[in-house]
Protein backbone atom coordinates (compact mmCIF):
# COMPACT_ATOMS: atom_id res chain seq x y z
CA UNK A 1 0.00 0.00 0.00
CA UNK A 2 1.56 3.14 -0.37
CA UNK A 3 2.44 5.74 1.83
CA UNK A 4 -0.34 8.29 0.44
CA UNK A 5 -2.88 5.92 1.62
CA UNK A 6 -1.70 4.98 5.04
CA UNK A 7 -0.84 8.50 6.09
CA UNK A 8 -4.10 9.24 4.61
CA UNK A 9 -5.82 6.91 7.29
CA UNK A 10 -3.19 8.16 9.78
CA UNK A 11 -4.20 11.76 9.18
CA UNK A 12 -7.73 10.74 9.37
CA UNK A 13 -7.99 8.22 12.08
CA UNK A 14 -4.99 9.11 14.38
CA UNK A 15 -4.47 12.67 14.10
CA UNK A 16 -7.94 14.29 13.94
CA UNK A 17 -9.39 12.10 16.45
CA UNK A 18 -6.97 14.68 18.91
CA UNK A 19 -9.80 17.48 18.29
CA UNK A 20 -11.58 15.80 21.47
CA UNK A 21 -8.95 16.25 23.40
CA UNK A 22 -8.10 19.35 22.71
CA UNK A 23 -10.67 21.00 23.79
CA UNK A 24 -10.67 19.14 26.83
CA UNK A 25 -7.37 20.54 27.57
CA UNK A 26 -6.83 23.89 26.04
CA UNK A 27 -8.76 26.80 27.35
CA UNK A 28 -7.76 29.27 24.39
CA UNK A 29 -9.75 26.60 22.22
CA UNK A 30 -12.58 25.49 23.83
CA UNK A 31 -13.43 29.18 24.08
CA UNK A 32 -13.62 29.17 20.14
CA UNK A 33 -16.05 25.99 20.08
CA UNK A 34 -18.09 26.69 22.62
CA UNK A 35 -20.81 27.34 21.09
CA UNK A 36 -20.70 25.79 17.76
CA UNK A 37 -23.33 23.31 17.13
CA UNK A 38 -22.50 21.24 13.77
CA UNK A 39 -20.74 18.36 12.32
CA UNK A 40 -18.12 18.32 9.43
CA UNK A 41 -17.35 15.54 7.18
CA UNK A 42 -13.97 14.19 6.20
CA UNK A 43 -14.39 11.68 2.83
CA UNK A 44 -11.77 10.38 -0.10
CA UNK A 45 -13.21 8.86 -3.01
CA UNK A 46 -12.76 5.03 -2.68
CA UNK A 47 -10.94 5.67 0.81
CA UNK A 48 -10.77 6.13 4.69
CA UNK A 49 -13.67 8.79 6.14
CA UNK A 50 -14.56 10.44 9.41
CA UNK A 51 -16.68 13.08 10.74
CA UNK A 52 -17.07 15.53 13.98
CA UNK A 53 -19.26 16.54 15.75
CA UNK A 54 -19.29 19.31 17.91
CA UNK A 55 -21.78 20.19 20.13
CA UNK A 56 -21.79 22.32 23.76
CA UNK A 57 -18.07 22.94 23.81
CA UNK A 58 -17.06 19.19 22.76
CA UNK A 59 -16.47 17.68 19.68
CA UNK A 60 -16.63 13.97 19.35
CA UNK A 61 -14.33 12.13 16.37
CA UNK A 62 -15.28 9.22 14.50
CA UNK A 63 -14.74 6.73 11.69
CA UNK A 64 -17.09 6.70 8.50
CA UNK A 65 -20.15 8.84 7.13
CA UNK A 66 -23.05 10.15 8.78
CA UNK A 67 -26.20 10.69 7.58
CA UNK A 68 -26.44 14.35 7.52
CA UNK A 69 -23.39 16.64 8.06
CA UNK A 70 -23.53 20.27 8.43
CA UNK A 71 -20.06 20.38 6.41
CA UNK A 72 -19.30 17.98 3.87
CA UNK A 73 -15.68 17.70 2.53
CA UNK A 74 -14.46 15.45 -0.45
CA UNK A 75 -11.12 14.42 -1.40
CA UNK A 76 -10.68 13.07 -5.20
CA UNK A 77 -7.45 11.26 -3.39
CA UNK A 78 -5.39 10.26 -0.56
CA UNK A 79 -2.67 12.55 -1.52
CA UNK A 80 -5.39 15.36 -1.92
CA UNK A 81 -6.32 14.76 1.91
CA UNK A 82 -2.59 14.91 2.66
CA UNK A 83 -2.71 18.29 1.45
CA UNK A 84 -4.77 19.63 3.47
CA UNK A 85 -3.56 18.34 6.57
CA UNK A 86 0.11 19.62 5.52
CA UNK A 87 -1.55 23.05 5.20
CA UNK A 88 -1.58 22.88 0.98
CA UNK A 89 -4.93 21.94 -0.12
CA UNK A 90 -8.01 22.67 -0.41
CA UNK A 91 -11.14 20.24 -0.02
CA UNK A 92 -14.23 20.23 -2.24
CA UNK A 93 -16.99 21.61 -0.34
CA UNK A 94 -20.09 19.02 -1.14
CA UNK A 95 -22.42 20.43 1.49
CA UNK A 96 -22.35 23.53 3.53
CA UNK A 97 -21.59 26.41 1.82
CA UNK A 98 -23.02 28.85 3.94
CA UNK A 99 -20.62 27.91 6.21
CA UNK A 100 -16.83 28.29 3.57
CA UNK A 101 -16.28 31.24 6.13
CA UNK A 102 -16.49 29.16 9.21
CA UNK A 103 -14.02 26.70 7.53
CA UNK A 104 -11.87 29.25 6.31
CA UNK A 105 -11.39 31.35 9.92
CA UNK A 106 -13.07 29.59 12.51
CA UNK A 107 -12.26 25.29 11.97
CA UNK A 108 -8.30 26.71 10.45
CA UNK A 109 -7.93 28.47 13.65
CA UNK A 110 -8.94 24.69 15.54
CA UNK A 111 -6.56 22.73 13.42
CA UNK A 112 -3.84 25.24 13.47
CA UNK A 113 -3.85 25.41 17.35
CA UNK A 114 -3.45 21.43 17.18
CA UNK A 115 -0.20 21.17 15.33
CA UNK A 116 0.71 24.00 17.69
CA UNK A 117 0.47 21.35 20.37
CA UNK A 118 1.83 18.57 17.97
CA UNK A 119 4.59 20.40 16.57
CA UNK A 120 6.81 21.22 19.89
CA UNK A 121 10.35 23.13 20.16
CA UNK A 122 12.35 22.77 23.07
CA UNK A 123 11.27 26.35 24.30
CA UNK A 124 7.46 25.40 24.40
CA UNK A 125 8.25 22.14 25.90
CA UNK A 126 9.60 24.14 29.14
CA UNK A 127 6.76 25.23 29.54
CA UNK A 128 4.81 22.44 31.53
CA UNK A 129 1.30 23.55 30.76
CA UNK A 130 2.00 23.01 27.14
CA UNK A 131 4.61 19.68 28.05
CA UNK A 132 1.38 18.20 29.29
CA UNK A 133 -0.83 18.89 26.50
CA UNK A 134 2.19 17.96 24.13
CA UNK A 135 2.95 14.33 25.58
CA UNK A 136 -1.22 13.53 26.31
CA UNK A 137 -1.67 14.03 22.39
CA UNK A 138 1.02 12.91 20.98
CA UNK A 139 0.86 9.26 23.05
CA UNK A 140 -2.85 9.09 21.84
CA UNK A 141 -1.72 10.05 18.00
CA UNK A 142 1.19 7.06 18.84
CA UNK A 143 -1.44 4.77 19.84
CA UNK A 144 -4.27 5.52 17.16
CA UNK A 145 -1.30 4.95 14.62
CA UNK A 146 -0.52 1.68 15.80
CA UNK A 147 -4.07 0.60 14.81
CA UNK A 148 -3.89 2.03 11.19
CA UNK A 149 -0.59 1.40 10.43
CA UNK A 150 -1.22 -2.86 11.69
CA UNK A 151 -3.97 -2.53 8.90
CA UNK A 152 -1.96 -0.55 6.18
CA UNK A 153 2.01 -0.46 6.47
CA UNK A 154 2.91 -3.46 5.46
CA UNK A 155 5.79 -4.02 7.59
CA UNK A 156 3.46 -3.14 10.74
CA UNK A 157 1.27 -5.87 9.29
CA UNK A 158 3.80 -8.31 9.64
CA UNK A 159 4.69 -7.29 13.25
CA UNK A 160 1.62 -7.37 14.40
CA UNK A 161 0.69 -10.70 13.19
CA UNK A 162 2.87 -11.91 16.20
CA UNK A 163 1.02 -9.88 18.90
CA UNK A 164 -0.75 -11.94 21.38
CA UNK A 165 -4.77 -11.09 21.78
CA UNK A 166 -4.68 -8.84 25.14
CA UNK A 167 -4.95 -5.63 25.97
CA UNK A 168 -1.61 -2.75 26.46
CA UNK A 169 -2.42 -0.63 29.28
CA UNK A 170 -0.19 2.69 28.14
CA UNK A 171 -0.22 5.15 31.38
CA UNK A 172 1.93 8.29 32.81
CA UNK A 173 1.98 8.63 36.42
CA UNK A 174 0.63 10.11 38.75
CA UNK A 175 -1.98 11.02 36.91
CA UNK A 176 -2.18 10.51 32.76
CA UNK A 177 -2.18 10.90 30.45
CA UNK A 178 -3.65 7.03 29.20
CA UNK A 179 -4.67 4.62 27.07
CA UNK A 180 -4.37 1.17 25.54
CA UNK A 181 -4.24 -1.30 22.40
CA UNK A 182 -6.84 -4.07 22.54
CA UNK A 183 -5.15 -7.11 20.51
CA UNK A 184 -8.52 -9.36 19.06
CA UNK A 185 -8.95 -11.79 16.12
CA UNK A 186 -11.04 -9.13 15.15
CA UNK A 187 -7.77 -6.58 14.97
CA UNK A 188 -6.80 -3.53 16.56
CA UNK A 189 -8.62 -0.78 18.99
CA UNK A 190 -7.25 1.55 20.55
CA UNK A 191 -9.14 3.33 22.95
CA UNK A 192 -8.40 6.43 25.52
CA UNK A 193 -8.32 5.98 29.26
CA UNK A 194 -7.90 2.82 31.68
CA UNK A 195 -9.04 -0.49 31.17
CA UNK A 196 -9.93 -2.80 33.76
CA UNK A 197 -7.74 -6.26 32.90
CA UNK A 198 -4.45 -5.70 30.39
CA UNK A 199 -2.26 -8.02 29.53
CA UNK A 200 0.50 -6.11 29.52
CA UNK A 201 1.17 -2.68 30.90
CA UNK A 202 3.91 0.45 30.15
CA UNK A 203 4.09 3.15 32.58
CA UNK A 204 5.97 5.99 32.46
CA UNK A 205 7.42 7.48 35.92
CA UNK A 206 5.95 10.51 35.21
CA UNK A 207 5.29 13.44 32.30
CA UNK A 208 8.54 14.45 31.12
CA UNK A 209 9.92 10.86 31.30
CA UNK A 210 6.80 10.00 28.80
CA UNK A 211 7.22 12.97 26.54
CA UNK A 212 11.26 12.44 26.19
CA UNK A 213 10.36 8.75 25.17
CA UNK A 214 7.89 9.62 22.69
CA UNK A 215 10.11 11.74 20.95
CA UNK A 216 13.06 10.02 20.79
CA UNK A 217 14.92 12.04 23.25
CA UNK A 218 15.34 9.10 25.85
CA UNK A 219 16.77 5.41 25.25
CA UNK A 220 14.08 3.34 25.97
CA UNK A 221 16.44 0.72 27.22
CA UNK A 222 18.20 3.15 29.25
CA UNK A 223 14.53 4.07 30.87
CA UNK A 224 13.51 1.08 31.43
CA UNK A 225 17.00 0.10 33.22
CA UNK A 226 16.87 2.88 35.07
CA UNK A 227 12.90 2.11 36.30
CA UNK A 228 11.67 5.60 34.52
CA UNK A 229 9.31 2.86 32.55
CA UNK A 230 7.47 -0.26 34.15
CA UNK A 231 7.04 -3.00 31.73
CA UNK A 232 4.64 -5.41 33.29
CA UNK A 233 2.76 -8.99 31.54
CA UNK A 234 3.12 -10.02 28.30
CA UNK A 235 6.62 -8.79 27.04
CA UNK A 236 6.11 -9.67 23.64
CA UNK A 237 2.79 -7.64 23.07
CA UNK A 238 4.71 -4.31 24.25
CA UNK A 239 7.94 -5.51 22.24
CA UNK A 240 6.23 -5.73 19.16
CA UNK A 241 4.07 -2.49 19.44
CA UNK A 242 7.33 -0.62 20.60
CA UNK A 243 8.12 -1.89 16.70
CA UNK A 244 5.20 -0.19 15.26
CA UNK A 245 5.69 2.71 16.90
CA UNK A 246 9.18 3.26 15.89
CA UNK A 247 7.46 3.36 12.07
CA UNK A 248 4.87 6.38 13.11
CA UNK A 249 7.70 9.10 12.38
CA UNK A 250 8.08 7.72 8.91
CA UNK A 251 4.79 8.76 8.35
CA UNK A 252 4.25 11.81 10.75
CA UNK A 253 7.24 13.67 11.16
Amino acid sequence: MSESVVRAHLNLYAVLQNIEDLLLLDAEAASWAKDWDLSLQFAVRGGPAAHLVFRDGRCTHAIGTMPSPDISLYFLTHGHLNALFDGKGVPIPLKGFSRLGFLQKDFTRLTDRLQYFLRPDAQRLADPAYLRINTHLTLNTALFAVKELAAHDPASKTIAAHIPHGILQVEVRPDGPCAFLEFSPQGIRAAKGVCASPAARMTFRDIGVANALLTNQLDAFLAVAQGSVILEGMLPMIDNTNLILDRVPAYLA
